[in-house]
């Protein structure tokens, strides 16, 4: 595998035994999922991957028709640790709709990039890993079929591991951007409403915030 994490495995429905333990010591998780599209309730979740600070990455690949992850959800929703996203709205969302999960507490690194990173207009995952990490992400596998979960190639392994693996050293920079321009109580506001937003999008209202 490409940019090869620490530790680095792949799990069939659930988190191992030995892993979930890795990851409930943990105080903060990367976090991103990968569907069959966009649009929650039609594109199922087949990929959860999850990175620590650590540098001990997974792939969990979940079945067409499963509906539960005891030990996966027991670490998304622990109190004790932040999960980190980039564009954490579409995540939460997929998880909750996917598997159950409610995820808490979370940052999201789009939308502390916007806050912070005010000089740009880019705000993907790819330009904002490049500039605060200084790691250019290939994001050759993005647009691919996932659902093929048990045939899952090297490079989709490789693209979904590597978009978590620098999220937590981006998720720190943008802090400091946010602390230093007295944005980081907005920031946490915003985060805040991300399970709201969420559960709007699941539900397929539009803009409900337009005149």
């Amino acid at each position: 595998m490409a940019s090869q994490a620490a530790q680095f495995a792949v799990f069939d429905a659930d988190l191992s035994e030995e892993w979930a333990s890795f990851y409930n010591s943990s105080d903060t998780l990367a976090v991103d999922t990968e569907a069959m599209g966009l649009c929650h309730g039609r594109d199922r979740l087949c990929l959860v991957q999850i990175a620590d600070r650590q540098d001990r990455v997974c792939c969990v690949r979940i079945a067409r028709g499963q509906t539960t992850a005891p030990r996966l959800q027991q670490v998304l929703e622990a109190d004790h640790m932040v999960k980190v996203f980039h564009y954490a709205r579409f995540d939460v969302a997929a998880l909750k709709q996917g598997l159950g999960i409610n995820v808490k507490p979370l940052f999201c690194t789009k939308i502390a990039s916007r806050l912070a990173r005010t000089y740009s207009p880019r705000h993907g995952l790819k330009d904002m890993v490049q500039e605060l990490c200084g790691v250019e992400l290939d994001k050759g596998a993005q647009s691919s079929d996932w659902g093929q979960v048990d045939q899952l190639s090297d490079k989709q392994l490789a693209y979904a591991a590597n978009d978590v693996r620098f999220l937590i050293s981006a998720m720190e920079s943008l802090q400091q951007m946010l602390a230093r321009e007295e944005r980081l109580a907005l920031a946490q506001r915003c985060f805040d409403c991300v399970p709201v937003l969420a559960e709007l999008d699941r539900c397929h209202f539009g803009n409900i915030f337009d005149h």
